[in-house]
């Protein structure tokens, strides 16, 4: 059995709470720059151009990207075979959300209560999500998550009839509705099967997928190549201006579901993919 100290788990949930915030993954990076070269609106192009410039700056400057440091959503895959010691890993994870946006000058911006909306001043708490696995280390992925973006989300509960077709329309309709809402060019993750929150839980994790990898499963990737081109052909573009920069990319993400059902999620993120992983 190894043992992991909680101050292990508060140090790199802090570093990684501002790192994703501050440098934009790679692999968006790279879509950017496809993006821009493909782009045929003027003014998308720009858009591209400045989005670019955002991102180097806010890395070479290390501050955040955006205005919206997001609520911290954290994925951790617990290893059966590890201790946590010194205290609970849940308290761990949101010290480190707390100094993290506290040290790191991000802003805070999750309130108490959704109704009374009085700000927790810190970030905290985060919506964390545990898998168990294998092993004897602890996989921590940190996803501040915008909520221009994700004002916009959506779920069904389809007929099974519906099909693929169905899940194609709802999916092209949600992004459709959304416009230039989750400041587009946008990631859009969709989760198909289990229960409605499971279907959600899928939408959300699919947002950690890199761009350009696509789904292991021949007929998801083909989903997720109609998608994409139907979205592109919205005409939405880059920041809503127009353009056939609307995704980045489509990821989905599929589980065994009832007989009866067919729940569908649509989870959107901005032009600010963040994600932080480390393995401890």
């Amino acid at each position: 059995m190894r043992e992991i100290h909680v101050d292990e788990i508060i140090q790199s949930v802090k570093e990684m709470c501002m790192s994703a915030n501050y440098n934009l993954g790679k692999d968006v990076m790279d879509a950017f720059n496809c993006a821009r070269e493909k782009e045929e609106s003027p003014i998308g192009k720009g858009i591209l151009d400045n989005l670019i410039k955002n991102a180097n700056i806010a890395k070479d400057n290390q501050v955040p990207m955006c205005q919206d440091t997001g609520m911290a959503v954290v994925f951790v895959e617990v290893g059966q075979d590890v201790h946590i010691t010194g205290g609970l890993i849940t308290d761990a994870i949101n010290e480190g959300v707390r100094r993290g946006y506290t040290e790191g000058y991000l802003r805070k911006s999750v309130v108490k209560d959704p109704l009374i909306r009085e700000n927790t001043k810190d970030n905290t708490p985060a919506v964390i999500y545990y898998d168990m696995v294998p092993g004897d280390k602890v996989k921590i992925t940190v996803a501040p998550k915008g909520f221009g973006s994700e004002n916009m989300s959506k779920t069904k509960m389809l007929k099974p009839s519906d099909g693929m077709k169905g899940v194609i329309d709802f999916v092209v309709d949600a992004v459709s509705q959304a416009g230039p809402n989750p400041c587009p060019p946008i990631v859009v993750g969709v989760g198909i099967g289990g229960t409605i929150d499971k279907a959600c839980n899928m939408a959300k994790r699919a947002l950690l997928r890199p761009i350009g990898e696509a789904s292991s499963k021949e007929h998801i990737k083909e989903i997720e190549e109609i998608l994409i081109e139907k979205i592109n052909n919205l005409g939405i573009g880059p920041q809503g201006l127009g353009g056939r920069t609307t995704a980045l990319t489509v990821n989905v993400e599929t589980f065994p579901t009832h007989i009866a059902g067919l729940p569908v999620a649509v989870n959107i993120n901005c032009h600010a993919s963040r994600h932080e992983e480390r393995v401890i």
